[in-house]
């Protein structure tokens, strides 16, 4: 059959099938060069910029020019751009204010300094202490047989209470909830119990430490005397220092909402509800001072209205995280379909649409934590980051932001 085949050369036409209306960037998170999902098949998922980070430079030193270069040069060399640095993590020092924190500040802004002169704009941070995104199971089995990651209040409950038993821990939780969680954990193997402790304290993707038990408590300690009014206050100091160092060095910090956005193990959290970014916008208002706006994170906050916070803080937000979640009101969540959960994911996306338009540049967005599934389950992935389901998630909003382009 090939004998009559004709020889042609291909060629990729590109059509715009958006009315010539400016589009966001479609990104894809990617942990360098461990990453279960190679960039060739970001590539293939359609996704042009990589949201990425220097993850084996200790948390508090200074990225060198060189090693930016050549992860820089990796992602190049696939076709691809690094649009965002995810992330330059903050030292608990500098939360705390405590040791050494004035050196890593310092070594803060010469990291700032260096990725700006290898031509990266964009920088998402956080200010959580001790943990970074928090849940209590990874391979909850949703009801299309796919695995999600879920919240439980009781299974938090249980860790915090009986298997950390955190000093006050008892005083913080109703009589009601401290009893549900103490028949969950006798109703579960040893190995359910490990598993608890590994996924709330052993890291995560994203997360920079680990813990065992006994350190975790140590690290809290820390804490003790620290009020959310101090972390808050210790946010702006730092934001004061290295917030014109980014605007000399071209580059916008765009801070992620606390996940979840409430006290977890008696922590302060600073940056979860409007009233916090308001705050941080008035006492810090640098055009390089923006916000990492992540559906899913503000989504189970019990009073944050998503829709009104994304027209309230459009003009403001430099990164996007789209994702949807379910809760209730006991404080459990599970991530769900980005298009089918508890979040307008359409108006959220018409909102950030008409942003765009505003925009000289691109603004970044990435699905996040899409479920387990299809020939990914019996594969090991990153929890929240396999392929299939952040290709679908991926896929889903690009049609939603082309539909909504079309409707303008």
């Amino acid at each position: 059959m090939a004998d009559f085949l004709p020889l042609v050369e291909y060629k990729m036409v590109l059509k715009d099938h958006y009315d010539g209306k400016k589009r966001m960037e479609q990104a894809w998170r990617w942990y360098g060069v461990h990453d279960l999902v190679p960039l060739s098949h970001i590539k293939q998922a359609g996704a042009t910029g990589v949201v990425s980070a220097l993850h084996f430079i200790p948390n508090g030193e200074i990225w060198p020019i060189d090693e930016i270069r050549k992860h820089q040069q990796t992602i190049a060399g696939a076709g691809l751009t690094w649009s965002v640095v995810e992330s330059v993590p903050v030292h608990e020092h500098i939360k705390q204010r405590t040791g050494n924190y004035k050196k890593y500040i310092d070594n803060y802004k010469q990291t700032l300094e260096n990725l700006g002169q290898c031509g990266i704009r964009t920088v998402c941070y956080n200010f959580m202490p001790v943990l970074d995104w928090t849940r209590t199971d990874l391979s909850y089995s949703f009801h299309d047989g796919s695995e999600a990651l879920v919240f439980t209040k009781k299974e938090l409950v249980a860790f915090d209470v009986f298997l950390l038993k955190r000093p006050g821990a008892k005083l913080e939780y109703t009589s009601s909830e401290i009893n549900e969680a103490e028949s969950w954990l006798e109703s579960v193997t040893e190995e359910k119990k490990e598993n608890l402790v590994a996924t709330i304290i052993a890291g995560l993707p994203g997360s920079e430490e680990s813990y065992t038990v006994q350190t975790f408590q140590h690290i809290l300690d820390f804490y003790a005397d620290i009020t959310p009014d101090h972390l808050r206050e210790h946010l702006y100091l730092f934001l004061e220092e290295v917030i014109p160092v980014a605007e000399l060095s071209g580059i916008t910090l765009t801070i992620h909402p606390d996940d979840p956005p409430y006290s977890l193990f008696g922590l302060p959290r600073v940056m979860g509800s409007y009233d916090d970014f308001s705050a941080l916008f008035d006492r810090i208002p640098s055009k390089a001072n923006q916000l990492c706006f992540c559906t899913g994170s503000l989504e189970v906050g019990a009073n944050n209205d998503v829709v009104e916070m994304v027209k309230a803080f459009r003009n403001r937000i430099g990164f996007i995280h789209l994702r949807n979640t379910l809760s209730n009101s006991q404080g459990d969540f599970m991530e769900a379909d980005h298009l089918s959960g508890d979040t307008d994911m359409y108006e959220v996306v018409k909102q950030l649409c008409l942003e765009q338009q505003n925009r000289e540049y691109a603004i970044p967005f990435r699905p996040d934590h899409g479920h387990k599934m299809l020939d990914d389950l019996t594969k090991k992935t990153n929890p929240g980051y396999s392929a299939i389901g952040r290709l679908r998630g991926l896929a889903e909003l690009r049609g939603l932001e082309m539909g909504i382009l079309r409707s303008l």
